[in-house]
Formats: C-alpha cells, structure tokens, sequence
C-alpha cells in the first residue's frame, strides 16, 4: 500500500475481510513477538512469571486435584503454560501458529528434559489426538476466529478431551470485545517493534459492529524511510455468556460452568473462566 491508498481505504471494514488475523505464521513477525511474550515487564503477550505460576497452582490442584494428567494447550505460544504444567508431573501436547514460539518452546523442553510435544499448525487444521484429561485455550484466543471455525475448533477439543474430562476456556467478556471495537483512533512511532523491524509509524482504528456482534480492528504500519504501508486487520467476535454455554453444548460438553478468574488470582475483568466437563 502507499499512502494515499490509506486515504482511500473503505471507511468502515466487513468483519474478517481484510484477513484473519495478524500474521502469527510470518516468521519475521513470529519473532518479535517471541519477544513479547518472553518480556516478563507487560502481560500484552504472554502473561507475566506470577500470574502464570498462580493459574498453573490453580489448574493442577483445583482442576486435576495433583492427579497427572495428559493435558493439551491449544495456541500454547512458547510453552510457557506447559513447562510448568510438565514440571508438575504431567504429559503434554501443546499445538501453536508461530514457528518461533514453537521453536523456542521445543528447545526448552529438549533443554530441560520434559515431558511435552509440540506441533507448529494452525488449530483450525490440526489434529488435536485423543485421550487427554485437560484441554485448554485461554487468553481471549477464541474470540479471533469465525463462529463457523470456532465451533470446529471446539468439537475437535471434545474429542480430544477423554470422557470425564475437561475443557477450560478463557475467552473475552462482550463487553471487552465492545470495548475494544469502540475505542477511538490512535497512533505511536517507533524505531522498531511488532510490525516491523525498522522505524516506522503505527496507525490503529477499530469498529464494533453491532448486527454481527462483532469489533474489527485495523493497523497501518507506515515504513519511515520508504513509506511504504502495510495493513493487517483483526477481528473478535463477542459472545454472551449464554452463547458460549450454547457453543460448547453443541460442541458435545456437558456441565458449563464459569469462573470470574483462576481461582485465587485476581480477576481479570477482560475475561471469563469457563470449564466445560465431558
């Protein structure tokens, strides 16, 4: 894109139109965004050391009452959920989009000898397997996807999860989602960061739309040297409670019950904790 087609960019976007998501599988971008999640400064990617080491606490002992378990992470990231729950004693699978994540994720865990396998595909395609106790997708991932998609990725979690078991899901509140879709433009410069290694300005719109229920956000990243624009577009779709307990009955789980958060730690008011029994 160049500037002017900026300028002349449709005024308001159709939800996924303009792509999927931003581009987890682009391994230039993977890698700065490795670095996000790595920085223990921020929970904008991955959340910080404590906070995962109280979820963790709460899932091994809450959920799995200590028992090991076969526990699968859908988006895992860097693995950072699984290490922890690998080091507690169980056996895990964790699957991801970003081939940096993946990488560095595989390299821990040969590193440290734990007991984890990693797939670098997209959860809409992959094969999940079968047989396991826990299945988790957390941090609001579900909320990027298609309804149509993310039912499937929901079914293909139930078949995976054993019978008796889990699935835990932590996905954004509509009013999160509303949120987000209603905040005003913005912008920022930067010498380097997520959507670019070079310096370069960041412009973000974003649109809640109200008959689809969903908010479509865009970003613009202009090259300072060249000016050159790329655009990449993301959308949420919000769900009421009511939805999400319907989604997950037709997806074949049982029992839907929801948490304001991880247990003991503090609420997270952007989320809700879901646990979907088989």
């Amino acid at each position: 894109m160049k500037l002017l087609d900026l300028v002349h960019r449709e005024p308001v976007p159709e939800p996924w139109a303009e792509g999927d998501n931003i581009p987890w599988d682009d391994p230039a971008f993977s890698e700065r965004m490795l670095a996000e999640h790595l920085c223990d400064e921020h929970d904008r990617a991955s959340r910080r050391p404590a906070i995962i080491d109280e979820h963790v606490d709460w899932i091994h002992n809450g959920l799995l009452s200590g028992k090991p378990s076969r526990i699968l992470d859908i988006c895992c990231g860097p693995g950072l959920y699984v290490a922890r729950f690998a080091d507690a004693g169980h056996e895990c699978v964790g699957v991801d989009y970003s081939p940096a994540a993946v990488a560095y994720a595989k390299r821990e865990a040969e590193n440290r000898g734990l007991r984890c396998d990693y797939t670098l595909s997209d959860i809409r395609t992959a094969e999940f397997g079968a047989g396991f106790d826990l299945a988790i997708l957390i941090y609001g991932e579900l909320n990027v996807f298609k309804p149509a998609d993310a039912l499937t990725i929901l079914k293909k979690a139930r078949r995976a999860v054993a019978d008796g078991g889990l699935l835990l899901l932590e996905p954004h509140t509509y009013s999160t989602v509303k949120e987000i879709g209603e905040r005003p433009a913005s912008w920022y410069s930067a010498e380097d960061g997520l959507f670019s290694d070079r310096a370069h300005v960041c412009l973000t719109e974003s649109f809640w739309d109200e008959a689809t229920e969903t908010t479509t956000v865009r970003y613009f990243v202009v090259d300072a040297a060249s000016g050159e624009v790329s655009r990449y577009a993301q959308t949420f779709q919000a769900y009421s409670d009511e939805r999400y307990r319907a989604v997950l009955e037709e997806a074949g789980f049982g029992r839907v019950e929801f948490y304001p958060a991880f247990g003991n730690a503090e609420p997270a008011s952007d989320f809700v904790v879901i646990v979907a029994r088989t």
